[in-house]
């Protein structure tokens, strides 16, 4: 896989517990990895016994499925025309619900928070800022067999 398939992919966009934002994987080290901030580009290092979640492995349960962050993250830009969203991650409780109803009607309300919508509008509002929302209109195929390929 080359440097360009791993710095555009959801794959390597990780969200550290107790640490603000998203980061970029950048190395594997032995005992765990360095990420970079995608809010102010510093690096740090992350033991194995991080809890780390890797955003393309992220879901948001609905009442009938679990939909990938991914989908999520393209009906938000559909509906947003490729820009911020219209709503801020800090709005109320309320706002986010009401926002994410019009984004996931189905989306489970006992299952998801108003802390796990502020994380999706928050994560989505950085991977934009980051000029990386273009991943998301490649499928998850694609990118896997151009990276076989080289």
């Amino acid at each position: 896989m080359n440097f360009k398939e791993i710095k555009m992919s959801l794959d390597t966009i990780l969200a550290i517990s107790q640490k603000p934002g998203l980061y970029k994987l950048v190395t594997q080290t032995r005992g765990g990895f360095i990420a970079q901030s995608l809010l102010d580009g510093k690096r740090i290092s992350a033991n194995l016994r991080s809890n780390v979640s890797v955003l393309s492995e992220i879901a948001i349960y609905t009442l009938t499925e679990e939909v990938p962050l991914r989908e999520v993250f393209k009906k938000i830009k559909d509906k947003e025309n490729g820009n911020k969203t219209s709503i801020s991650h800090k709005d109320s409780k309320d706002v986010l619900e009401e926002y994410f109803f019009e984004i996931l009607p189905d989306y489970d309300e006992d299952r998801v928070y108003a802390s796990d919508i502020k994380k999706v509008v928050n994560w989505y509002n950085i991977l934009h800022e980051n000029k990386l929302l273009d991943v998301l209109d490649v499928p998850q195929d694609a990118k896997v067999g151009a990276a076989e390929e080289e």
